[in-house]
Formats: structure tokens, C-alpha cells, sequence
């Protein structure tokens, strides 16, 4: 047999003649593709043949595999040669459409019977490789084990207590001439493509299979039915990321898709930059420099607007090659941030820098309204009558689902969900072996998100993935706990202290709360003197009393496009066009005009825009320092006023702890205050704002944070990244993580007609029409779905509230005399 899944799949080339050898096996029903109707269903060999060239096509981009057996990818190519050839039976054959009879239910998992094939076709393989591609085969569509919480019936349950007679009576009657010409085809194809199969192909009959497959099928629940033992766990891990290439290829066998293999961060990135600086008089950074000549993990604390993305960009270059070579793969690029308008935002910017939109996926789980909100800014449609941008915005949502891009821009949390494993996460992890992960903003997370990512990150590094972290605030506890995290060295990379930082921003304090009267009065004063205003309040009900009191004398004075308010409780279609106008007065680069923007934390991070001052309620240090960066941000004007307004500090609840404008921490908020109090009419030196920091966590409370993160990390990383049962059902577990990551989102009650409307503009395509029906979605915290009542024909939420187009989501009434505070959420 081969050694590795390198010496597999020479003879392709030479493989034909085969496809016409079994016409009367489907493996999906004509309507699988309702896109693409035909007149039969997919034809079985044909599904095979094509999952065993996706397994092929991800082989040659993930490459090897640090700690996997030298065998890995071709047990993954037997498994998906054969992972389907149970759909033998009549009964399955009906129920896809292929019989005389009308279709109907079959009820047994065609994933068991391709056990017996195992036996049949790869007999004189050793009994551990078989079973390594037995359990993967088994395993594709459901788990082996799962408790009370299991939404699937697990096949140990299904079929554990099965004897083999009443086996063999739930899986025939099948043809035995179609049984016999499917092994024909299984053994010449597996010979076609250099694969280790048996001399001859067996001369049997389908009574032999299901007793085959029954064999097999009780060593798998000897194998997997409990959990691994503690040194063994390694093996966990080799049965994700088989299930997860098996998957994977299947996924993409079925979507009729292929993978990109062209990366659009090229070799000449750097020269290309080069040049594009030396055209406006610049150089590269001594950090970019740096950082570009890396290999191997990454610290780059730099200050805003110094180069941080080109730098890390330049890093990512330098690993891609430097893994390529390794692993004879070509490595994925993920460049991560914590907030999906922060997301948008770098991609459209990556696809500008890179000259190459069309190549960086978006992962994100709004990455179709993404696409669909740049393909209608591109054109002239209006929602309502674009159903064609719609599909096509899903078609790309679908493409970065199915891993087509090398490049993509998404969230931690998307990579998080491999932890769940099984069919339906485990190919992410697979796709994620031997990658190049930029995690940007990682500051921006709670101890207990920060301390799931770092144990995932450990095990990214265990994969062979390379890891950046970038910030213009980096604590030194934070890139203790990088180093902490990871095994192998990480080079910390800042740029120089003399290196020409600007003195964007000088500190005022205010006693007074943001909202008060003399806030109010010296805000009014900034507009009528006519500078661009940025105000930043720590809840929604401040952003919006504050554009109340301030909008009407700002377009008063310079035009009723001059002041906006921009929080996360807008529809999507209001926010969309918000951001837009925003862009378009006060972004980066454009010239200077005076105006108004009020909001709340998506201010931090979602846009890259500059104005003339700041005023921001006080809240934890990190979070002040982003704000401060959208005022002033390239230092074209001397050094601006950054004004910090001391919060309100009350109880959310009765009994409970205190927090700074029912939103941030007491204790790092009121650690901010005082040094920033400290430093009152200073000007901000960048490079020292690190020492800032270090005070903070240097502090009790930091400690403590410290011992979070890490207690976090631990029980993240034995819970979930241990593997210990690789086949078992954890998916209860995906609401858990929606919780944690994301939160929900509703219509309003006066909405519910147009957005089932919405859903049938596009015809019989559903996805396209929900996609259309979406801009009428509010975001909500994931603890306000008590506020909403779920309508189940049109799977939304809906609730009963008073939104106003340029103000947001006000109130909401809820059931049980709940009520929505938008003093609470941001």
C-alpha cells in the first residue's frame, strides 16, 4: 500500500471508460439541485468519483499535517471513494426518486451499509487502516454517541442492539447485478487512482455486504463508544480531522464547487508596496520590515495608522511561503476581528490594497448581506428589485462556507465552532491545518472569549498554523498570555519609541456626565465653531438624547447631511445607508468639513473615519484609546481634544454589581479614569500609553482578570480540544456558542407583512428571498430573545417596539413585563 497521500492518485489520468459501468444507482434525487433541474438524479459513481477529487484537491491544499499518520490522506481518499456506496438498497433508490414506485421515507443510514464495502474492497489492508476509514465513512452525516440533548439519532442507539439477521432485514433488498457492477467500479476506480485496493474485485452478494458491514460496524462501537483514555487522545484528534477532509470533500463534491488555488496576497506584495510608498515619499516602517521578515509566531504592537495591516500583511506573505515549501500545501489566510462592521470594512479594504475583491472571502454568519449590500452599492437596484444580486450575494456566502477563498476575513468565533466537531464543524478544523491566522483587536474580548481563542490558538500551532497578534494597545499580560498559550517562540515586534508617532490628541477630563447640560452647551459650542464633533456615549439611550439635543443646531448651521447617529439597534437597510453618509463626510483622506457623529461602541471600530475633537464617556482604557483614534487619526491637524467625561455608576439590578453607564466594568473603568485624570491637559504620547495599561493590569483587578483568562483557556481546552470522543454529539452545544458570540435579531410587529413579502420576491428561491427579507432585521443581545416572540412559519423573531428610521430601536414591549433599557446594551 502507499505510505503517504502522495504517492495516490497518479494514474488518474488513465482512469476511463468506468463512468457508464453503473447507470441505474442514484445517489440524490433530481430536486437536490432545484437550480439545476435534470431530467435523473445524480448518478452514484459519479458523486464518488467526485468527492474522491475533492479529497484530492485538499490534499494538495492542506498538505501534511503535522502529528497525522503518514497514511491520513489516503484513508481519507478510500473513505470518500466508498462513504457512499451504501445508497445500494431499493429502499434508498425509491426514496430518491429512481424506482417505479412513488417516492417515500426509507429510514435507515446508508452510511452503515457502506461499511460492508470496507471489508469487500479493501480487505488486504491492515485491520487499523480499515477501520480508521470505517469510522469516517460511518460518521459523516451523524455522530456515533449522544446524550438526552442529541438532535439526531446516534447510530450506536440506531442500530447497537441490532443482531445480525434483523441488520441485514433493514438494509435489502438490493439488486445484486447493480451491487455487482458497483463493486466493479469501486475496485477499478480505487486501482485508477493508485489507491491500495484488493487484487480482484469481490464476487459476492448483497447478503454478504450486510453482514460485512455488520462486522465492522461492532468494532466501531468497540472503538468508540467511550471516551478515549488520556494518553490516546491523539488519536481524537486524527479522527476530526479525517472526518473534517471526508466532509469537506463532500460538501464541495455536492455543491459542485471547486477550490481557489490562486492567493491574493502574491509573492510581490511587498515589492508592490514598495512602490506604491515610494510614490507618495514614504518607506517602509522599521516594524513592517521587521515583521515581514518574521517566521514563526508574532507579537506587533504599533500605533494607529502606523502600518499595522501592511505589516501583518507582509508577515502572512512570509508564512505562506514559508509553509508552502514545508508542507507542499498552500496555506489559508485568516485575518480575524472581533466585530462584524470592523469585518466589512477590512475586506473591502483587503480588496482594494490587494486589487483582488473578488478573491477574499467574507466569513462571517451575515457575510450574504455583506455581499448583497456591495453588489446593490455598485449598481442602481433597489432592494425589492434585486433578486439576482440576492442569489448571487448567497452564492458567494455559500462558496466561503464551502472554504473556496485562500484569503478570508471573518471572526474568531467562525474558526471556534471546529471545536464542536462532528460532521458538521469537523472541517473546519481540517481546513484550518497548516494556515496563517492574523488576530486583530484581540484585546476587544471578555476574559472568557479571550481565553477560548487562546486555546484555540494553541491548537492551531499544534496543526501547524502561524499566529500574528496585532494592536496599538497591548498590554504586556496580553502577550504573556500569547507566549503562555503557544509552544513555540513568539517574536514581539513595536515599533521604534522615536519612531514618529504624531501627538494626535491632548486630555481633557469632565466631572460633569456626558449628557449634562454643560457637556451639552460645550459640544454646541465645538459645532458652532465649526469643527467635526465625535461623541461617544457608553449605551444607546445617551447616543440618542445627545443627537436629540445636538442634530438640530448642526444642520442648523452646516447642511441637514452634517450630523448622524449610528448604534447597533438599527435595521440593517438604516444602518447600511447611515455608514454610507458617513463615509462620505468624514472618512479618512476626505477633505474636512464640520459635522456631527453621535454613537456608541461600533464607533470604536467599524468605520475608518476622522473628525476634529472627541467626547466620550470614560470606560475601560482600551476601549477610550480606540475612540480617541477616530478623532485626529492621521495626525494631519495638531494635537486635538480628546474629552473624557466621568460615567454614572449604578446597579443593573438589585443586588448586583455596579457598572459605569450600565455597560462597562466598575473597577478597570474607574482604573482608566484615574490615570487619565492624572495626565489632564497632557498630550497623549502612543508609545507610553502601553505603560498606561500595564498599571491597569498590573492591578488587583487585573490579576484576577489574568487568572480568568487562564482558568478560561484550561476548561476550554479539556472540554473541547481534547477529542476524547470524536464521533460523539455535541451538537447542543452550537447554542451555547451563538450565546457567547452572537446575539439575535427580530422584526418589529409593524414589519412582519413586508418581510414576508420580502421572502417570496425572489420565487421559489428561499435563501435569496430571506437574504432580501433581511434588512428589515433589528440586532438584539442574545438575553433580549425574552423580549420577542418566535413566529415559526416565517422563522423570525418579532417584537413589539417604537423605532424611529434616524433614531433606532427605542423601547421595546416585551412579554412578562419585561422591558427592553437601552441604557444597558450597546
Amino acid at each position: 500500500m502507499p505510505s503517504s497521500g502522495r504517492e495516490y492518485g497518479r494514474q488518474a489520468s488513465s482512469y476511463s471508460g468506468l463512468e457508464n459501468l453503473v447507470r441505474d444507482l442514484w445517489a440524490k434525487s433530481p430536486l437536490s439541485h432545484p437550480d439545476r433541474p435534470a431530467p435523473q438524479g445524480e448518478l452514484l459513481t459519479h458523486h464518488l468519483r467526485a468527492t474522491l477529487e475533492s479529497v484530492l484537491q485538499i490534499q494538495a491544499r492542506v498538505g501534511r499535517i503535522p502529528g497525522m499518520p503518514e497514511a491520513f490522506w489516503v484513508w481519507a481518499a478510500l473513505a470518500a471513494l466508498l462513504h457512499d456506496a451504501g445508497k445500494l438498497p431499493d429502499g434508498f433508490q425509491r426514496m430518491v426518486g429512481n424506482s417505479v414506485e412513488p417516492p417515500q421515507s426509507w429510514g435507515e443510514r446508508h452510511e452503515v451499509l457502506s461499511l460492508g464495502f470496507v471489508d469487500l474492497i479493501l480487505g488486504n489492508l491492515p485491520a487499523e487502516d480499515r477501520l480508521w476509514i470505517a469510522s469516517v465513512i460511518a460518521g459523516h452525516h451523524r455522530a456515533f454517541t449522544g446524550g438526552a440533548d442529541a438532535r439526531k439519532l446516534p447510530l450506536f442507539t440506531q442500530y447497537g442492539g441490532d443482531g445480525a439477521e434483523i441488520f441485514a432485514a433493514k438494509f435489502l433488498p438490493a439488486d445484486p447485478g447493480a451491487f455487482t457492477r458497483l463493486c466493479e467500479w469501486l475496485h477499478r476506480t480505487a486501482h485508477g487512482f493508485g489507491l491500495p485496493a484488493d487484487s480482484d474485485s469481490p464476487r459476492t452478494s448483497p447478503d454478504v455486504l450486510t453482514t460485512r458491514a455488520h462486522a465492522v460496524f461492532e468494532s466501531l462501537v468497540d472503538r468508540w463508544e467511550w471516551a478515549l483514555d488520556f494518553e490516546d487522545t491523539a488519536q481524537g484528534l486524527t479522527a476530526v480531522l479525517l472526518l473534517g477532509a471526508v466532509t469537506m470533500a463532500d460538501h464541495l463534491s455536492s455543491g459542485r464547487r471547486q477550490l481557489a488555488e490562486s492567493q491574493p496576497l502574491t509573492v510581490d506584495y511587498r515589492a508592490a508596496l514598495v512602490d506604491r510608498l515610494a510614490a507618495g515619499g514614504h518607506t517602509l516602517r522599521p516594524q513592517q520590515e521587521q515583521a515581514g521578515h518574521t517566521k514563526g509566531h508574532l507579537l506587533l504592537r504599533s500605533w494607529t495608522a502606523s502600518g499595522k495591516t501592511e505589516g501583518a500583511l507582509l508577515w502572512a506573505r512570509t508564512q505562506a511561503t514559508d509553509l508552502a515549501a514545508d508542507i507542499t500545501g498552500n496555506p489559508r489566510i485568516f485575518y480575524l476581528l472581533p466585530y462584524l462592521a470592523s469585518i466589512n470594512a477590512m475586506t473591502d479594504r483587503l480588496g482594494a490594497e490587494l486589487d483582488a475583491p473578488d478573491m477574499i472571502g467574507v466569513a462571517h454568519s451575515k457575510a450574504a448581506s455583506y455581499h448583497l449590500a456591495r453588489s446593490l452599492a455598485d449598481g442602481n437596484d433597489d432592494y425589492g428589485g434585486n433578486a439576482h444580486a440576492a442569489r448571487k450575494a448567497y452564492s458567494r456566502q455559500q462558496a466561503t462556507r464551502n472554504f473556496r477563498e485562500l484569503l478570508r476575513v471573518g471572526t474568531p468565533y467562525q474558526l471556534l465552532r471546529g471545536a464542536l466537531a462532528g460532521p458538521i464543524h469537523s472541517s473546519i478544523l481540517a481546513d484550518s491545518a497548516n494556515s496563517v491566522f492574523v488576530l486583530d483587536e484581540l484585546h476587544a474580548f471578555d476574559a472568557r472569549r479571550l481565553g477560548m481563542i487562546l486555546a484555540m490558538m494553541r491548537l492551531w500551532e499544534r496543526i501547524g498554523g502561524r499566529i500574528a497578534v496585532l494592536s496599538a494597545t497591548m498590554p504586556t499580560a496580553l502577550i504573556e498570555l500569547v507566549r503562555a498559550s503557544l509552544r513555540q517562540p513568539v517574536r514581539l515586534v513595536e515599533a521604534p519609541a522615536d519612531g514618529g508617532a504624531p501627538v494626535r490628541h491632548r486630555i481633557e477630563i469632565r466631572t460633569a456626565h456626558l449628557t449634562s447640560a454643560t457637556s451639552v452647551a460645550e459640544i454646541r459650542d465645538e459645532l458652532v465653531a465649526g469643527r467635526s464633533v465625535l461623541v461617544v456615549a457608553n449605551n444607546v439611550k445617551d447616543a440618542v438624547h445627545l443627537y436629540e439635543m445636538l442634530a438640530p443646531i448642526c444642520t442648523q448651521l452646516h447642511g441637514e447631511d452634517s450630523a448622524y447617529l449610528l448604534h447597533s439597534r438599527f435595521k440593517r437597510e438604516h444602518r447600511n445607508a447611515i455608514e454610507a453618509m458617513v463615509l462620505e463626510r468624514f472618512a479618512v483622506g476626505a477633505p474636512r468639513r464640520p459635522g456631527l457623529m453621535v454613537g456608541t461602541q461600533v464607533l470604536e471600530v467599524s468605520l475608518n473615519i476622522d473628525l476634529d475633537s472627541c467626547h466620550t464617556s470614560a470606560a475601560d482604557l482600551e476601549a477610550l484609546l480606540q475612540r480617541f483614534g477616530r478623532a485626529n487619526r492621521i495626525g494631519a491637524l495638531p494635537a486635538v481634544p480628546v474629552v473624557i467625561h466621568e460615567p454614572a455608576y449604578a446597579q443593573r439590578h438589585s443586588g448586583g454589581e455596579i457598572w459605569a453607564d450600565g455597560v462597562y466594568e466598575e473597577v478597570p473603568t474607574r482604573l482608566a479614569w484615574e490615570i487619565l485624570t492624572r495626565h489632564n491637559g497632557q498630550l497623549v504620547d502612543e508609545n507610553g500609553t502601553t505603560a498606561w495599561l500595564d498599571e491597569v493590569y498590573g492591578s488587583e483587578w487585573g490579576k484576577q482578570w489574568r487568572a480568568s483568562v487562564d482558568r478560561y483557556r484550561d476548561d476550554f481546552e479539556r472540554g473541547f480540544l481534547t477529542f476524547a470522543q470524536p464521533f460523539d454529539d455535541r451538537s447542543a452545544l452550537a447554542d451555547r456558542f451563538d450565546e457567547n458570540f452572537d446575539g439575535t435579531e427580530a422584526i418589529l410587529t409593524e414589519d412582519r407583512d413586508k418581510y414576508a413579502a420580502a421572502l417570496t420576491e425572489t420565487g421559489n428561491d428561499k435563501t435569496a428571498g430571506r437574504l432580501l427579507a433581511d434588512r428589515y432585521l433589528i440586532p438584539m443581545p442574545h438575553w433580549a430573545s425574552q423580549l420577542t416572540q418566535y413566529e415559526k412559519d416565517l422563522n423570525v423573531r418579532v417584537i413589539d417596539g417604537e423605532y424611529d428610521p434616524e433614531l433606532g430601536l427605542l423601547t421595546v414591549r416585551g412579554p412578562a413585563r419585561q422591558t427592553y433599557r437601552a441604557g444597558w446594551v450597546l
